[in-house]
């Protein structure tokens, strides 16, 4: 099967479940800001339960969709649905894990990460638990204490992404949650997260620069045209995730998807 697909086919991922429902349906968004036009009538789905990328040039419009799609901004024209009710603003079933980290300097790893179920006045006890348990989730135990100018820039990020699971949200939005990070903690973050994705049957939706780690993650990549941004191809790669993170990396499948979105995005670079 090729692995350039239309929007509509079935992802042919590995461990493949029933056929997803969807979760998050964007149908003809446009945005401009002054002097600037951002996306222009970008329609897509996001299957339940699975990862989807957005992928594209510089300024395309990733982030802008990731925002709307989050009820942080709004559209010009076009609706979102988020399992099937109208986005017109945040709300609990959607988390969000931004770029910066977006930390409480003041507060420790614990009150950080139990955060958004303290503005839900979730009980102290009830919400340090929820806590506790993916603060061990993201490889955090024995960390509870400590600040965020005592972390790393990888351990920061970590407990942004233990925030955005402690609230239970069914849709998780992440702006290039991995950039500031060095090589070999983003490929440890790739593994943990798609650990994740399985375990928590959540629906995933993620903002990259990076067409390997678009590749190695994704069940489906939706590859956004130069600004204003539009839905361009839609790529769902069929990766054997059984085996390790090494092998999948030199899968000739692997390479040859990441060798196809590079030659359809080269134009933009040169």
């Amino acid at each position: 099967m090729s692995t350039i697909a239309s929007l509509t086919a079935s992802p042919p991922i590995a461990d493949r479940r029933a056929e997803p429902s969807t979760a998050v349906a964007v149908r003809a968004v446009s945005k401009a800001y002054p002097g600037v036009e951002a996306l222009r009538e970008v329609s897509l789905d996001c299957p339940a339960g699975r990862l989807t990328t957005l992928l594209g040039p510089s300024g395309c419009g990733k982030t802008t969709l990731l925002k709307i799609i989050a009820g942080l901004i709004k559209a010009d024209a076009g609706t979102v649905e988020v399992l099937g009710r109208t986005v017109c603003g945040p709300g609990p079933e959607r988390a969000f894990v931004f770029q910066d980290f977006a930390l409480l300097p003041w507060a420790n790893v614990v009150r950080n990460v139990a955060f958004g179920l303290e503005l839900r006045d979730v009980p102290k006890s009830e919400r340090e638990a929820v806590a506790a348990h993916y603060i061990a989730e993201v490889g955090l135990k024995g960390f509870e204490t400590k600040y965020p100018h005592e972390l790393s820039g990888g351990m920061r990020q970590r407990v942004g992404l233990a925030r955005a699971l402690a609230v239970k949200a069914d849709v998780l939005l992440m702006d290039e949650p991995f950039s500031a990070v060095d090589e070999q903690t983003r490929r440890k973050f790739q593994e943990d997260l798609l650990r994740l994705v399985a375990q928590e049957r959540k629906t995933f939706l993620f903002v990259t620069h990076s067409i390997e780690e678009a590749v190695y993650l994704s069940d489906r990549i939706v590859l956004l045209s130069r600004r204003p941004g539009r839905i361009w191809k839609v790529i769902e790669p069929d990766l054997p995730r059984t085996l390790s993170p090494d092998q999948i990396r030199r899968e000739p499948v692997y390479l040859d998807t990441v060798e196809a979105i590079w030659q359809n995005l080269r134009q933009y670079v040169e």
